[in-house]
């Protein structure tokens, strides 16, 4: 693996990392939130929401831009709004400034979920795909725990009234860092020649590697996926030429969210704080999760291009339905304590194992070359919108019942593993010219 393309990938995936320490941050901080701002639990789950409203909206709008500009230009723009947020949130006046710059960090986190690992599959090998484009989740995981672990320490430090807006403050660093890597990056070779920039695209192709071991017969593959004589980039994508790439996508990212593993990262503090444990507690039993996350994905980022994507599926969607079970049988039994936190962990390493290991790097194989921006950004509306859903509703169902709001995940993750099991194809080591034929896509 050629040392250009591993540096590549990494900076790219740093908008992952962003992308994780953004949305946990605010795990953290949800007391804060009230008492600063003097909410109840409606607009507790609102103002968590917000953020991923900003998401939906970003994951939608950058689908265009990413085929106009290019993947390298849209990212540096979502690392000015990265900044931007954390920044504005730790200055925030009042409630609705603070919701503006949450919400404009979502639009970062939207963009960063379709670019960045639709990037990395344009510039990598089909036998190294797999793991490069789950490195974005492996620095998702990594800002998760980031964020936890910023969190603790911060909130070890006893700052008083200024605590919760360091929590977010620090986000702006790293964001800078992203900016300034991003100019030693490459454009796409595909978007490259999608624009006929064939000579730019072959210097790219030749620093990154090919799949054939060709350059020219590379370069003759992706014309012909992109086959701009009698399609256009400009094409309708709702078709039914499209069909079943759409309802793949559609499918996967409504399940990762309908696992609850949202409302587990963004209410990790409150949900050990309603099974009893003290505030401070409740933050270090935050980091173990988020710990265990990153190890899990570092195993399956390992493994995913030996196994492949469906056999991960598999086991996470087991381990999703026997977790969450026991979570909800804490909740129902009064138990709390470790089963909870053991239950929790098995959640997490059953997350980071098969979902979300697997969504970013399944959604940005499955779509052709000149509608893949688009593509990738339908499985990213999905996945926010219902992850909107999950945390704006979750704090009110959980003060209702927390153990019926676990076992309706767990039951919607026994729909996820028979989906997987009859309808979800295997894409591991498959160049991504062919996965379109395969598919059924002329």
């Amino acid at each position: 693996m050629k040392l250009k393309l591993i540096g590549a990938v990494i900076v790219a995936a740093l908008g992952g990392l962003l992308f994780g320490f953004d949305t946990a941050v605010i795990s953290g901080t949800t007391d804060w939130l009230k008492k600063e701002f003097g909410l109840d639990d409606f607009w507790l789950g609102f103002t968590v929401a917000s953020a991923l409203i900003g998401t939906i909206i970003g994951s939608i709008i950058v689908g265009k831009p990413s085929d106009k500009f290019g993947r390298r230009g849209v990212l540096f723009i979502l690392a000015v709004f990265y900044f931007v947020s954390g920044i504005g949130c730790a200055f925030a006046w009042d409630w609705w400034s603070f919701m503006i710059f949450r919400f404009l960090g979502g639009i970062a986190v939207g963009g960063a979920s379709v670019v960045s690992p639709m990037y990395i599959a344009e510039i990598s090998p089909a036998h190294y795909r797999g793991r490069l484009v789950a490195i974005t989740q492996f620095n998702i995981v990594l800002g998760v725990l980031l964020a936890y672990f910023s969190n603790y320490v911060i909130g070890s430090l006893n700052l008083g009234a200024n605590e919760c807006r360091w929590m977010f403050g620090v986000m702006a660093a790293p964001s800078a860092v992203f900016f300034i890597l991003l100019f030693f990056t490459p454009q796409s070779p595909r978007w490259l020649i999608a624009r006929n920039r064939v000579e730019e695209a072959r210097a790219v192709l030749q620093m990154c590697g090919s799949d054939t071991g060709s350059l020219e017969d590379e370069i003759r593959d992706i014309q012909a996926s992109l086959d701009l004589r009698h399609h256009s980039m400009e094409e309708p994508f709702f078709c039914a030429r499209y069909r079943k790439p759409i309802l793949l996508a559609v499918a996967i990212a409504m399940f990762n969210q309908l696992s609850g593993i949202n409302a587990v990262v963004y209410y990790t503090k409150h949900i050990f704080e309603m099974a009893g444990y003290a505030s401070t507690d409740a933050l270090l039993q935050s980091v173990i999760v988020g710990f265990v996350n990153l190890v899990c994905t570092m195993t399956a980022l390992s493994v995913i291009d030996h196994f492949g994507r469906k056999k991960l599926m598999i086991i996470g969607s087991i381990g999703y339905i026997l977790s969450l079970g026991a979570v909800a049988y804490s909740f129902y039994s009064g138990g709390g304590g470790r089963m909870l936190l053991i239950s929790l962990i098995v959640f997490i390493a059953s997350h980071a194992a098969g979902q979300g290991t697997v969504i970013w790097v399944f959604i940005s194989e499955i779509f052709p070359n000149r509608v893949r921006a688009r593509g990738q950004a339908l499985g990213s509306f999905t996945h926010w919108f219902m992850a909107a859903a999950i945390s704006w509703t979750f704090p009110m169902i959980a003060a209702a019942s927390g153990w019926m709001t676990f076992a309706f995940y767990a039951l919607c993750c026994v729909g996820q593993l028979v989906w997987v099991l009859t309808a979800m194809p295997e894409t591991k080591g498959i160049s991504l010219e062919k996965i379109q034929k395969e598919l059924g896509i002329e």
